[in-house]
């Protein structure tokens, strides 16, 4: 093992390449970045033509934290030659393929990312005072660590270990052309995810002569609430307030909340209804769209999935029958299994969650490990936002180094939170 390093930042999402980013010209800090993958990679299974963030441009990787880092996603348009295209554009939000591009970009370009690397434990040693990561082929010695790996794929528990070609959405553009070919499909779920991929089923069910069922739970398609007063949540008042208060009040909101960052745009939810309006005009189409309806059962036979749902404002059961199926059922974190070691190090709420701190560290010493994400019933729906990730790596780099380097705001809503 060579000298401790300053950090060790395990898994390379958005959040953690940003934080390699701005740490990269920081002399002062000495890190390291393990992906297990071999390159950067995200939710490639939904790059869906058209497709793009539901944050504007200025939420990437750096700028909210330094506008003039060199891994702005603005210096990438203009080293692609295309700043002037995207001007011309006039749209803030940049296509999802175009952001994933962009993070491949800038990731090219750091020296402290080693992707293929896989960790398998991470262990404290008392008499150096420092955590040891291990991967496959060596071992690493670092003062602190930050928390990347993100947030896997969820399968309700009715469809766990169940048979057949299901599949998550994050996979639906590896399987979109077997799916086409079947009868019927079904997608369970009612997020943006699922309304991207229900237009682009609903665009060529006439080409391709199946029938379509969407299944949400909620009693509704939400639209994402995405008013500007509403957006003064992604706030540093807000983590404040919300952090501050008693965790089942939090937990209540968390379950509340949803809608401002799991919702659908509005836009999207229009289009919709137009091109339904648009195809029904040559008559009936084979599209059913089933809200207040929960997944309770599902199984799986000669190639078709019966799923028991449930109405739940009219408390009836009834079953549904579909040869494909698709769970745009979101994400949900899972400790890593690497952590065991030292996790008696790692504090832990009264629902057994990471308690995060409002430095963002989950370690008993509070200055340690470092979390990226997953900290919605903490911090908020700041939590996942991709434009409040460089507020956070900020936020960390100033208690890696004991003293700010980026400036990070403090006050900027116009409401007040708390009394």
């Amino acid at each position: 093992m060579s000298t401790p390093l300053d950090f060790i930042g395990i898994g390379l999402g958005p959040f953690n390449l940003g934080l390699a980013c701005l740490t990269e010209p920081i002399d002062e800090l000495n890190g390291l970045f393990l992906e297990s993958k071999p390159d950067f990679e995200w939710h490639s299974g939904m790059f869906l033509e058209g497709a793009h963030l539901q944050t504007p441009f200025m939420s990437d990787l750096v700028t909210l934290a330094d506008p003039t880092s060199p891994y702005s996603f603005l210096n990438y348009l203009k080293d692609k030659g295309r700043l002037y295209s995207f001007y011309i554009r006039e749209n803030f939000y940049p296509l999802r393929t175009e952001y994933n591009d962009y993070c491949r970009w800038a990731a090219a370009r750091l020296s402290s990312i080693r992707f293929n690397t896989t960790v398998t434990s991470v262990s404290y040693d008392e008499e150096g005072e420092v955590y040891v990561v291990r991967t496959a082929d060596d071992a690493f010695m670092a003062r602190r660590l930050v928390l990347g790996t993100g947030t896997p794929p969820y399968i309700p528990e009715a469809c766990q270990g169940l048979h057949g070609d299901l599949l998550h959405n994050s996979r639906y553009l590896d399987h979109k052309e077997a799916l086409q070919k079947k009868e019927s499909i079904t997608l369970v779920g009612s997020g943006q995810s699922a309304a991207e991929i229900y237009y682009d089923l609903l665009s060529e069910i006439d080409v391709h002569g199946y029938r379509l069922n969407w299944v949400t739970r909620s009693p509704r398609f939400f639209p994402l609430e995405y008013t500007k007063l509403t957006l003064e949540m992604t706030s540093p008042e807000y983590i404040d307030y919300f952090h501050a208060l008693p965790e089942e009040t939090r937990y209540r909101l968390e379950s509340q909340q949803k809608g401002l960052f799991k919702g659908i745009d509005s836009e999207l939810i229009d289009a919709i209804f137009d091109l339904l309006y648009q195809k029904n005009l040559k008559g009936p189409v084979p599209t059913r769209l089933l809200t207040n309806s929960a997944l309770r059962t599902a199984s799986y036979e000669d190639g078709t999935y019966t799923l028991g749902l449930r109405q739940e404002e009219q408390g009836k059961d009834y079953e549904l029958h579909t040869e494909g199926l698709i769970l745009a059922t979101g994400y949900r974190y899972v400790t890593p299994a690497f952590l065991e070691p030292v996790a008696d190090r790692i504090r832990l709420d009264g629902h057994g969650r990471f308690d995060v701190a409002r430095n963002y560290s989950i370690d008993t010493a509070g200055r340690e490990i470092f979390l990226q994400n997953a900290g919605v019933h903490t911090h908020s729906i700041t939590s996942p936002d991709l434009g409040m990730g460089a507020y956070r790596n900020a936020y960390i780099i100033g208690e890696l180094l004991g003293s700010e380097y980026y400036a990070v705001e403090k006050s900027i809503a116009f409401q007040e939170f708390a009394v």
